[in-house]
């Protein structure tokens, strides 16, 4: 495959992946019937050359030039009620949702929440909470992913912190899937090596939770393992060369790869870095991947065939131990931390994050049941 992947998928929803088609963003603004959109992005990006171009663009289509950056690391409440402020004052009907995590799951609900007269967290992932919300007034958005990570430009939910709690919800409707996606490799190779790492490894972790979670769903099992062997393949490439522009767009692909996979369930990594992402403001993907070893530890009597099946594919000999093996030299590779003492973290809180993490709706997925006991003992062993 040459550097220069160009695709067009309409799976889950329509994706223009391919170097320089940030080009196209007016016209996807249009082809959804924005006429004035709100691009809404973090702080760290808005000064940006990329999101200078972005606006530049919009604006020279004649769809004005608006931005609300004002985007904590984990968006919280107070983030979103400013930027639904933002859109109504503004008078905009679209967002364009432009960055990494944060950026695109504020964008996304923003958009939704500017339908909704009632509190965001009555729109909870849980059973059918989300037939709550009014259709009417949610806004059509356009999603620009700058990482390749979280997925969530292929998402129907977006993460909010409470900031009152520290509690991350997962806030969920199928209309907060983008209705474009564009996914220009060109973005993200700004990405600092650690963000690369991070991201990358929330890619995996997706995958990696999707594919063992107990669940039926051989579609999402099927486009987890492909998502893994992408990460394989081209992660250390866009760690050593950030103008790899090949392993770039590869690992775009695999970012929304694990968030399509993940209707099969998640588990006990995001069950356990939810909540210290919560309490300690850590980066979500390099938590998922100092926590990881530990979990496959804790699953491995549920998993062990199914993982040594993964690792055939992957090209990893030795079964379960060859895969676990492959992770941790992996993690050496992209300079992640070894333990959560590494990280900076102190065992004080195990009692308060285990109870935390047996709440998370990721442990739902996990192969071995999750108690308030096992999740303590876990969560030792990743000290």
């Amino acid at each position: 495959m040459s550097s220069n992947i160009t695709a067009n998928w309409s799976y889950p929803t329509s994706v223009k992946l391919g170097r320089g088609r940030i080009a196209e963003l007016a016209d996807a603004c249009k082809s959804l019937g924005i006429k004035k959109p709100l691009l809404v992005t973090d702080r760290g990006l808005a000064s940006m050359a990329i999101t200078k171009t972005a606006l530049d663009i919009l604006e020279d289509a004649g769809l004005g030039r608006a931005i609300f950056a004002d985007v904590d690391p984990n968006p919280n409440e107070k983030n979103l009620e400013a930027g639904v402020r933002a859109f109504k004052d503004g008078g905009h009907d679209g967002v364009v949702a432009f960055g990494g995590g944060s950026g695109l799951d504020l964008g996304k609900c923003v958009a939704f929440m500017a339908g909704q007269t009632r509190p965001v967290w009555d729109f909870e992932d849980i059973g059918d909470w989300w037939t709550r919300a009014s259709l009417e007034g949610i806004a059509p958005i356009v999603a620009v992913p700058t990482t390749a990570g979280t997925g969530s430009e292929v998402g129907r939910a977006s993460v909010i912190t409470n900031s009152e709690t520290h509690v991350k919800k997962i806030i969920f409707h199928p209309k907060f899937l983008p209705g474009v996606v564009i996914s220009d490799p060109e973005l993200t190779v700004g990405m600092p090596k650690i963000i690369t790492a991070g991201t990358g490894m929330d890619a995996f972790a997706h995958c990696l939770e999707a594919y063992s979670s107990p669940f039926y769903h051989p579609m999402s099992a099927g486009i987890a393992l492909e998502g893994m062997r992408l990460v394989k393949e081209f992660l250390p490439r866009a760690y050593r060369e950030g103008t790899d522009l090949e392993a770039r767009a590869n690992m775009m692909a695999a970012a929304a790869m694990g968030a399509v996979a993940f209707q099969k369930g998640l588990g006990a990594i995001h069950a356990l870095s939810h909540p210290i992402g919560a309490v300690y403001n850590t980066h979500h993907g390099m938590t998922n991947a100092v926590v990881m070893p530990a979990v496959l530890r804790f699953n491995r009597k549920a998993i062990e065939e199914k993982i040594g099946r993964a690792a055939a594919y992957l090209g990893i000999s030795g079964g379960f131990d060859g895969f676990y093996d492959y992770v941790l030299k992996l993690r050496s590779e992209l300079g992640v931390p070894e333990t959560l003492s590494a990280m900076g973290i102190a065992a004080d809180r195990i009692d308060e994050l285990s109870a935390m993490a047996i709440e998370d709706p990721s442990a739902g997925g996990n192969p071995i049941a999750m108690t308030l006991e096992n999740t303590k003992a876990l969560f030792r062993d990743c000290f």
